[in-house]
């Protein structure tokens, strides 16, 4: 077993303890919230709450799908638009390079008094990133990833309030250590990667795993989609670089 793979296998591993909210992190999520989310898994014919969550995020189509673990498969709920989102195709490497990252990540922190409405902090850099910046000299490879609300962001992922206020619902009632996220540059359910000599070794090692992973959420188990929700008008699509804020 490689070491890069040992590595990545901690991240795609979800642990099974049960993590509680705390009360701050609750106060933000009212009854109205609640049956909001109840009445989307209701309307998928998925069971309400979930065992676990998935959230597979598209940056070349801009969207986040929601999957939920039922009867031992995964079961898709709902695609949520991303309003914003910086860069370009390819990973994190470096603070500064208004990148989203790309891999398998958890959630290491909800904030209910974000400067962006609520937000989930993203564990990157997670050991897999740190492994491949450390080999390649990158002391820095960034930090402070969230998904958030509202439609301005740099290097995270803007959901738009509603969007938000669903998943932080989630994140919170079932416990960060319940819901994993991965980002990819495309769909490879439509698209496989494309391995090319420019890109390092560890960049499409990683395109491998996530192509791998996503065979666990066919097309053909897609409810309906995030329409009309996902026709962001582009003039919205627009970034800042003002910081998150998290305690």
């Amino acid at each position: 077993m490689s070491r890069r793979w040992l590595f990545l296998s901690i991240c795609l591993s979800l642990v099974g303890g049960y993590t509680n909210a705390s009360p701050d992190v609750l106060l933000p999520i009212g009854q109205e919230m609640q049956d909001r989310v109840k009445a989307r898994f209701l309307a998928a014919g998925v069971t309400y709450p979930p065992e676990r969550i998935q959230l597979l995020a598209l940056k070349e189509s801009r969207r986040v799908e929601l999957w939920a673990w039922k009867d031992t498969r995964w079961q898709h709920v709902h695609d949520y638009p991303v309003f914003a989102a910086s860069g370009q195709a390819g990973p994190k490497l470096r603070e500064g390079d208004k990148q989203v990252p790309e891999g398998f990540y958890r959630i290491e922190a909800l904030n209910p008094n974000s400067n962006f409405h609520l937000s989930l902090k993203l564990d990157f850099p997670n050991p897999y990133d740190w492994l491949n910046a450390s080999a390649e000299g990158r002391h820095a490879p960034g930090s402070n990833i969230f998904i958030h609300g509202s439609a301005w962001s740099t290097g995270c992922l803007a959901m738009g309030n509603q969007g938000v206020e669903e998943l932080f619902t989630l994140a919170a009632l079932l416990g960060e250590d319940r819901v994993q996220v991965v980002i990819a540059p495309h769909d490879f359910r439509t698209r496989p990667p494309l391995g090319s000599n420019r890109q390092p070794a560890w960049v499409r090692e990683l395109y491998s795993y996530i192509y791998a992973h996503l065979r666990q959420f066919p097309l053909a188990r897609k409810q309906k989609g995030c329409e009309p929700d996902c026709n962001v008008p582009s003039n919205r699509l627009t970034y800042t670089t003002g910081d998150e804020n998290f305690p």
